[in-house]
């Protein structure tokens, strides 16, 4: 039978493994290539990152804790958006990267001391496990269409 810390260590895994998934395929990736639209209408690999940080922003408060970015200032990565429209507010690759790190940060902080989820949330703490699993997706097919080997071999 499954306990309250099976599925926190399953959600801790999660976690853990997309943080180092997004960092392999965004590895090597200069802000400039960052930048690039593919067929000028796929998300570039910039939004796609910023976009997983505006997630990971959600799980942090469903979890009880702060936002590492104030969601309206950086709205161009919300669902939604069209990006290639607003290409002047993306941030900057490596900002990006450190947002990144901020969020994983503070989600292995909290994952390692919560003792149990509420309830009513757990259908959106395994939905946003998915979607970042399919952005992960997402960034290891823009590292190929930049021209880079795969990351994950």
């Amino acid at each position: 039978m499954e306990t309250i810390s099976d599925t926190i260590e399953f959600v801790k895994h999660q976690v853990n493994v997309t943080y180092k998934v997004i960092s392999i395929n965004t590895e090597g990736i200069t802000n400039e290539e960052s930048i690039i639209f593919s067929n000028e209408d796929a998300n570039c690999m910039n939004w796609v990152l910023g976009h997983l940080i505006y997630v990971r922003n959600g799980l942090l408060n469903i979890l009880g804790e702060e936002a590492v970015w104030d969601g309206e200032i950086f709205s161009v990565y919300n669902r939604g958006a069209t990006p290639l429209e607003r290409k002047n507010e993306l941030v900057d690759f490596e900002e990006l990267k450190s947002y990144l790190k901020q969020t994983q940060d503070k989600l292995e902080a909290k994952l390692n001391t919560i003792e149990s989820f509420n309830h009513e949330t757990i259908n959106d703490i395994a939905t946003l496990c998915f979607h970042e699993n399919y952005h992960c997706g997402q960034l290891g097919y823009i590292r190929r269409l930049l021209g880079k080997p795969g990351g994950i071999k």
